[in-house]
Order: C-alpha cells, then sequence, then structure tokens
C-alpha cells in the first residue's frame, strides 16, 4: 500500500515539475515579448523611430548634436537598440553609449529633451502611455553613460 501511494506521489510530483517547466519559459518569453508586439514589432518601431529622428534633428533643444549625423544609420541602430531593448529578435550593432556620446558634454536637459521627443513621436504611432512607459524605463539606465554634466 505504502509502496503505490509513494509511486503515485512521485508520479504527480514529476508531472507537476513537468508542467511548470514547459510553462515557465513560455510565460517568460511572452512577456519578453509583450513590449515588443505593443510598439507594432519591428516595423511599427521603425517607423516610430523615423518621426523620432526627424523631430530630434529639428528639435532646437538637441538639433546641434545630430547635425553631422547620418540620419538613416541613426535611425536603423535605434530600430535595432529599441527592438532589442523591448525583448525583440533585433541585435543592436552600434557602439557603446559611453563611445558613442564621449565629449558631446550632454546635459540632463538634452537627455531629457530627447526623452520627451520620443514621447511625441510614439503618441503619434498610437503607441500605447504603458508600453511608452516600459520603453522609457529600459532607457533611463543609459542616462549615466550619456550624460556628462
Amino acid at each position: 500500500m505504502t509502496s503505490r501511494f509513494l509511486n503515485r506521489f512521485l508520479q504527480q510530483a514529476a508531472w507537476c515539475l513537468i508542467t511548470f517547466a514547459a510553462a515557465s519559459p513560455i510565460t517568460q518569453a511572452a512577456e519578453a515579448d509583450a513590449l515588443y508586439q505593443q510598439l507594432g514589432q519591428k516595423p511599427g518601431i521603425s517607423r516610430f523611430v523615423g518621426d523620432f529622428v526627424a523631430i530630434i534633428t529639428t528639435d532646437p533643444r538637441i538639433s546641434k548634436s545630430f547635425a553631422e549625423s547620418d540620419q538613416e544609420r541613426l535611425a536603423a541602430l535605434l530600430t535595432e537598440q529599441f527592438c532589442q531593448l523591448s525583448g525583440g529578435p533585433c541585435q543592436y550593432s552600434g557602439r557603446s553609449m559611453e563611445i558613442t556620446h564621449a565629449k558631446m558634454q550632454i546635459t540632463n536637459a538634452q537627455f531629457n529633451a530627447l526623452a520627451e521627443d520620443l514621447q511625441i513621436a510614439m503618441e503619434k504611432h498610437g503607441i500605447s502611455s504603458q508600453a511608452q512607459n516600459k520603453l522609457l524605463a529600459k532607457l533611463a539606465p543609459m542616462q549615466r553613460a550619456i550624460v556628462e554634466k
């Protein structure tokens, strides 16, 4: 009697472990992918990034920082970066934030202006406030590497 009970218990425990192990990666992948989906996947990200680049290159608060930038390359790198940060399948191929912004003397005000411009671009494309906040939260830690003064 004890042996049957123990076998049944072990079978149920094994089944629970298998079910949990199988569900866990799926749940984690779904959570990681959710922001990417909310942003419209790579095509959606590319669309709002196109507007974002147009906004930042004309914003008098920060346009000087982008005066000599290749706008197409900038848009492509930002698309990669946002895609990767949001859980998409992209791989960012640009330089580190430290190297890219070295000696540019970016201020907190300029960093905040850039974030405001990103929100404007996302709103124009109907990205929810929740998704905007999630992306901004993923970008916020970069402030330390970008802002010099």
